[in-house]
């Protein structure tokens, strides 16, 4: 059993504990808010070359074990839009993150821009509890999902009013994501089934996504560095999580990130 296999076991079990009547949880997902646009917030559509942010909410890793208390994930998430971030991830898997559906609801109360249900779905279930709490952009793992369950589950997000953030590991799973309609493609350097970090990964799958989606990287930023490597390499923006829950100034780290990103895309598109 893979990493990425034991993971979604407990995120199984975890949502039969909690599941609701259907009609209710569906009732719920109507009655909330109309969802923001997060492809948009992304850069989608735009001229703008700007670095884009998907700033995390993260207490833990499968990986790296404990990374920060945050007992108030809301007040987090407003240091993040003050350092400009365009889209706050919100962890809500319980059993190796820490996080739950609770953060999700704390965060939607205190900040407007979109926010993304970051977790492993695997069900239905799991995209309209994400918009009954909130959520504006969900996150679909091709690794986890057959071809049918990409397509299905992404018409749904899409019938809800939400964007889908498909992760991709791989050029086939590129192709996949492309398949399914994906307007936003994430790249994952770290192997869900093994924990693995190569960056190189990026840059050799970003000429892969097809044009007119967005594309994200994702995991691996430890520092400026890293950010202007994969802003170099195309990407449009970065999903950062450990490096920004560690740091005393969220704030402050995120503008640098920004602002070393936009420039490395600057010089990349000139």
């Amino acid at each position: 059993m893979t990493v990425l296999d034991d993971i979604i076991e407990g995120v199984r079990e975890d949502l039969q504990a909690r599941r609701l009547p259907q009609r209710d949880i569906e009732s719920a997902a109507r009655a909330a808010a109309p969802a923001r646009d997060a492809w948009l917030a992304l850069g989608g559509g735009e001229a703008d070359p700007g670095l884009r942010v998907i700033a995390e909410i993260k207490r833990r890793s499968p990986s790296k074990g404990d990374l920060a208390g945050i007992v108030d994930p809301a007040a987090l998430a407003e240091e993040y839009v003050a350092g400009g971030a365009s889209v706050i991830s919100v962890l809500t898997e319980q059993r190796r993150f820490k996080g739950s559906l609770a953060d999700l609801d704390a965060v939607r109360a205190r900040v407007d821009v979109p926010l993304l249900r970051k977790d492993f779905t695997v069900d239905e279930y799991q995209i309209w509890e994400a918009r009954a709490h909130g959520a504006d952009l969900i996150l679909l793992i091709a690794a986890a999902l057959d071809d049918a369950q990409l397509k299905g589950f992404s018409e749904l997000a899409h019938e809800l009013g939400m964007n889908v953030l498909l992760e991709t590991h791989t050029r086939e799973e590129i192709d996949r994501a492309a398949a399914a309609g994906a307007r936003i493609i994430g790249v994952n350097v770290r192997n869900l089934k093994t924990l693995d970090v190569d960056r190189s990964v990026f840059g050799g799958l970003a000429a892969s996504i097809p044009a007119g989606a967005v594309a994200v990287a994702e995991s691996g930023v430890r520092g400026v560095e890293d950010v202007t490597h994969y802003a170099s390499q195309g990407a449009q923006a970065l999903l950062v999580g450990e490096a920004l829950v560690r740091t005393e100034d969220p704030r402050g780290l995120l503008r640098e990130f920004r602002d070393a990103g936009s420039a490395a895309m600057a010089t990349r598109l000139a």
